[in-house]
Formats: C-alpha cells, structure tokens, sequence
C-alpha cells in the first residue's frame, strides 16, 4: 500500500496536471454516499480542484481517469484505484493503518479518507496537515460521520438485534433518495449526482466546522474543571462547569484517562440559561442513558416545595424522573443534591459490605 498522501508539491507533475483537466472516475447509474461524497473530497484538493467527474463503467473510460472510486474491482493506491467491491477487500482503518482503532470495513468514501483526509481536513480547517488539531478533527470525522457511510454503504447493521424502527433520514438515504425516480419520464441523473454532491458536501463542511470550533474547544473546559474537582467537593466525584450547553461528555471520559483519575466522576453542576443551577449525572458511557450513579430514586419526578420537603434542601426546583437530572435555585443546592446520593451511596455500601 502506498503511504498516506499528507503532502502536496505545487511544482511536482501531478501538480502540473491541473493544466490538463484531472479526471475523477466512479460508476454511472444509481449514485451512493460513498462515492459522491468521495468525489467531493477530492474535489477540496488542488490536484483534483478542476477535476472532470466521469460516470461510466466502461474499463477503456476508466483507464483514462487519473483516479477513480468506487468502480473497477481493483483498490492499488499506487496507482489511485479505490473500489471496495471485490471479494478480496477486507480493508478498514485497523489494517490500513494501525494506529486506528475503527474496524468497520471501508466504502470508497473511507478509502478516499484514510489516504487523502487528512490534506481534506487541513484545507478545509486552514491548518497543517501535522497539526494537532487536524488530526483530532480527522479522527473525529471518521468516527461519527464517514464511520457510518461506510457502514452502511457495506451493509454493517448497528446491532445484531431486531430494530424497533428504521432510521430513513441518514445522509446515505438522503443522498439515495435524490436518485431520479423508476417512473421519471424525463430522468437527468448526472443534475441530480451534482445535486447530492453539494448535499454531502454542505454537511462535511458543517460537520467539521462544529468539531473544529465548538467540540474541541471544550476540552478546554473540561480540563480545567476536572482539575479543580476537589475544590467544588473533597470526593472529587463533582466537577463544576463554568458556563453550560457545550459538549462536555466525550472529553470527560477520555481526559479521566489521559489524566489517570482514580475515581470517576459522577455530577457535574453548572447553571442553566435561566442562571438556575443544574446537576447532572454522569452516564455509564458517552451515548448511554444509564448513569454511574442517578440522583436519589425517592425524589425522581418531584418538584418544587413537596422536593424541598423530601429531600431536606432549600430551593429545589425539580428532578427528572429518570434521576439524571435535577434543578435548584442556588450553587450550595445542587450540591447538596449531588453530596446527598454520594452519601446515600455510601451508607448502601457499607450496610452491604457490613452484611457479607
């Protein structure tokens, strides 16, 4: 396999090409995700800029093509092939590159971003293919956006259990779904693959543009609020954030590792957009809706005066009747909300390790 391509020479002969009007080969017909949205990456590098997209299966087309996707049966990076369709390809980002984790197998929209997206995220960010900022974008990208073109491109359920509904409003379907329709006496398929091109596109765009400006810096805050944990309480189980609505949970749990903290975290307070204070559970796993440890089940669903009551706090507002959330008037409140559970948490375990 040829080396990643993370540089770009403006004088060298595939530079010099441009002048010649590059052409990008994939299929006719039927258009997919993976293939539009691995021409529009492409189309984001210099080399592929002005790029011709040739949609044909004619092998005699196809050779003319400076690279091509998604059509062919062969994948040779040396020599710009990436099809993914032959019995022989196995690929994903584990094999391809060691250094990734993802082992879901690759379209050609994966195969495009693993050799060129990290030249795609440097242009579209401005930024140094090398910088760390690109490459925690690119990570990022893949795993929660091209991650799932590939997936489903390729077949690759979500789980092995029966869905209780189908999700029809993916990109993928959103892009099948621009496909000229059976009956269209009057069908322009080559509109309507231009037309999804601009689709995909506008929301890679947007995608990294919200990874790169509001997920990453949160990090920031997260950090800064983890280290100063015990100064919100001497558990060290409640951090506080400063300001409230931007993403916290993803870097939580990766910075409680980074960072080698002993005993998770289990609240977070912060005040709302009524400058109310809030505390919130911590779940079990970034996308989980199970808690590490829930408020206390006695006050689920109560509000008001009647919670003030039950729980012996002042100025409860109310707790969610899931237990993963809960409201008071003052800072002092959502922490005694949260050292309460901690508490009563504690007093169970002992009762329990008393009793064995």
């Amino acid at each position: 396999m040829a080396d990643l391509d993370l540089s770009w020479d403006d004088n060298s002969p595939e530079a010099k090409k441009i002048m010649v009007s590059p052409k990008i080969g994939t299929h006719n017909g039927t258009f997919h995700c993976d293939e539009v949205l691995a021409c529009f990456m492409l189309k984001q590098l210099p080399e592929y800029e002005h790029a011709d997209i040739v949609r044909t299966r004619n092998p005699e087309e196809l050779s003319k093509c400076d690279i091509v996707v998604d059509v062919g049966g062969i994948y040779d990076s040396d020599n710009h092939r990436y099809d993914h369709h032959q019995r022989s390809f196995t690929g994903c980002m584990k094999t391809l590159c060691p250094n990734k984790p993802w082992t879901t197998k690759l379209s050609s929209a994966g195969l495009i971003y693993l050799h060129f997206g990290h030249r795609v995220m440097a242009h579209i960010l401005n930024t140094k293919v090398d910088e760390d900022i690109t490459g925690k974008v690119y990570d990022k990208v893949y795993e929660d956006f091209i991650q799932e073109v590939d997936a489903i491109d390729n077949g690759i359920n979500q789980s092995d259990e029966k869905p209780r509904y189908r999700i029809t409003t993916n990109l993928s379907s959103r892009v099948s779904h621009l496909n000229p329709r059976w009956n269209d006496p009057n069908p322009d398929i080559e509109k309507q693959f231009h037309k999804a091109m601009a689709l995909v596109g506008e929301e890679l765009l947007d995608r990294v543009s919200y990874y790169s400006d509001s997920w990453l810096p949160a990090r920031s805050l997260v950090k800064e609020a983890i280290s100063k944990r015990k100064q919100v309480d001497l558990s060290g189980e409640i951090i506080e954030f400063e300001g409230s609505g931007f993403p916290w949970k993803e870097h939580l749990f990766e910075l409680e590792t980074d960072l080698n903290i002993n005993v998770p975290i289990k609240f977070v307070i912060f005040t709302d957009q009524n400058n109310k204070w809030r505390v919130q559970c911590v779940p079990v796993r970034p996308d989980s809706f199970e808690n590490r440890l829930s408020l206390l089940k006695e006050w689920c669903g109560i509000r008001d005066e009647e919670l003030s009551t039950l729980s012996g706090i002042k100025g409860c507002i109310f707790v969610h009747a899931s237990g993963f959330i809960g409201g008071n008037e003052t800072r002092e409140g959502v922490l005694s909300m949260a050292r309460k559970t901690l508490e009563h948490r504690n007093t169970v375990d002992d009762k329990t390790n008393g009793s064995t």
